[in-house]
């Protein structure tokens, strides 16, 4: 391959190390392939690291990838793109397995069969765990020791990437802040989603909406900006722990909300965009901050890390009920890519949840997410070497640019104006914010006049039947267009 003094060369770069990225970079490399792998952080630092939920996966004798699938289309609310939940309930069964061969060790039974877990939308247990609400740690950490012993794989640890190098049209690789270019014949994006746009957020810091960004600049189309799921069961008002998650696998396990007048107000094992409302009505008839989670009755050994943090940080579960409210969580919406993670540049690919596949529809399932970027990752794997190798003779690379950075006031602005409830005058002053992403989020919100899943509206509160399957797409060319994806 092609390169200077100045760049690396490889057969597949993969930007971003969380479990998606992870693992696409290990099936690359287990193929044969040379990987980079870029990492803005140490390995093991990553938002998948401290992913509480588990792996959902038709594996229990009473369950099925159809029964995964209706409970995946029933939780996305009318938006699901049938032949992405198809790929995942069909192959999220061998991932798992796949993952134990690696040596990661989920939670087992007396039995030493795997404990699934019950979380909202499922009707059937089938979310695996790794150390109860440990899960991504576990993972994570497995998969990055793999990744660093990995003779194929050259890890770039703190390195940022600032711009894609395109080409007449296709992508032949990166562009690092530091200016070295990473060259290779495919280039895949799993930097992660936007929820930390939002002022309330469950995500840490540096999960903007990089890759995002990133393909947008390149010409790359995104989709179902609009989308961006909220998480019911944050923690309210404890210092350094403000939006801490608090599992779903606990309600799972029985844990019940209740209102300022101590009854309960809403089935817990709902559909997150259900409960969220649920959540948000309390609390504008009640005037209250919060609403309380009692997990008194849980067995607290099966979820130490949730009770451990709630401790340090002057919270007792076994004794009292956790202040929570909804937190942005999940960015259902991304870089548009086919069934095998490429995107509509040549070249460049996005998995987890940096890409949208349209797999969870409005509404994603709790813990088809990390289902979501193994499957897909092992796809986009594949993919990626399936991509010619850069010609001789490049163009130098574009020099590198400060990414958008968003201010205060954009993340605020979002969260009044693009929050759990939204309407048309607040999405319009969005138009006009500094932050190119907030601008594409508002015009996505805009266009889908109607409430469906996540995208609540005040001025259109129903769902349209007219806009079922439909996707909001947004091009360089404006837009969005609404295309049905099926």
């Amino acid at each position: 391959m092609p390169g200077t003094a100045s760049s690396i060369t490889a057969d597949v770069t993969v930007v971003g190390a969380g479990a998606a990225g992870l693992y696409t970079a290990l099936s690359a490399a287990r193929a044969g392939a040379r990987v980079a792998l870029v990492s803005a952080t140490p390995l093991a630092a990553t938002a998948s690291y401290w992913a509480q939920g588990g792996i959902a996966a038709a594996l229990a004798p009473d369950d099925s990838p159809e029964q995964h699938l209706a409970d995946t289309e029933r939780a996305g609310r009318g938006a699901v793109r049938r032949s992405a939940a198809r790929v995942l309930v069909e192959e999220a069964p061998g991932v798992v397995h796949d993952l134990i061969g690696l040596g990661v060790r989920f939670d087992v039974d007396e039995r030493g069969d795997l404990s699934l877990g019950l979380e909202g939308g499922h009707s059937r247990r089938r979310v695996a765990h790794a150390g109860g609400s440990a899960t991504g740690r576990r993972i994570v950490r497995e998969l990055s020791a793999l990744v660093a012993r990995h003779e194929r794989i050259e890890v770039l640890e703190r390195a940022r990437a600032a711009a894609l190098h395109v080409v007449e049209g296709r992508c032949v690789g990166i562009v690092l802040e530091d200016g070295r270019a990473v060259v290779a014949r495919g280039t895949v994006l799993a930097t992660g989603g936007a929820a930390a746009l939002w002022a309330r957020t469950t995500n840490p810091p540096g999960s903007l909406g990089i890759g995002l960004g990133l393909a947008h600049a390149a010409g790359a189309e995104l989709a179902d900006l609009e989308f961006l799921q909220f998480h019911p069961t944050a923690v309210v008002g404890v210092p350094r722990r403000e939006g801490f998650l608090v599992t779903e696998a606990i309600r799972g396990e029985g844990a019940t909300l209740h209102g300022p007048d101590g009854e309960r107000f809403v089935d817990e094992l709902a559909p997150r965009d259900e409960v969220t409302r649920a959540i948000v009505d309390v609390l504008a008839r009640t005037g209250a901050r919060s609403v309380g989670l009692d997990m008194r009755a849980i067995d607290p050994a099966l979820f130490p890390n949730v009770v451990d943090a709630l401790r340090e940080n002057g919270l007792d579960p076994t004794r009292e009920l956790i202040p929570v409210a909804p937190a942005a969580h999940y960015m259902m919406g991304g870089v548009v890519t086919d069934l095998h993670g490429r995107s509509t540049v040549p070249g460049l690919l996005a998995v987890g949840e940096t890409a949208c596949t349209g797999l969870h529809g409005a509404n994603r399932l709790a813990s088809n997410s990390l289902s979501e970027c193994f499957v897909f990752g092992a796809r986009a794997a594949a993919a990626a070497l399936e991509e010619p190798a850069p010609s001789s003779g490049l163009p130098p690379a574009p020099p590198a640019a400060p990414l958008p950075m968003p201010t205060p006031a954009t993340r605020e602005a979002l969260w009044r104006h693009a929050g759990v409830v939204r309407d048309a005058e607040g999405l319009r002053s969005l138009l006009d914010d500094p932050h190119p992403l907030a601008r594409l989020i508002a015009t996505c919100a805009l266009r889908r006049e109607e409430s469906r899943g996540a995208h609540a509206r005040r001025d259109f509160p129903r769902p349209d039947p007219a806009l079922d399957l439909q996707h909001a797409v947004v091009g360089c060319d404006g837009g969005p267009a609404l295309r049905r994806w099926t």
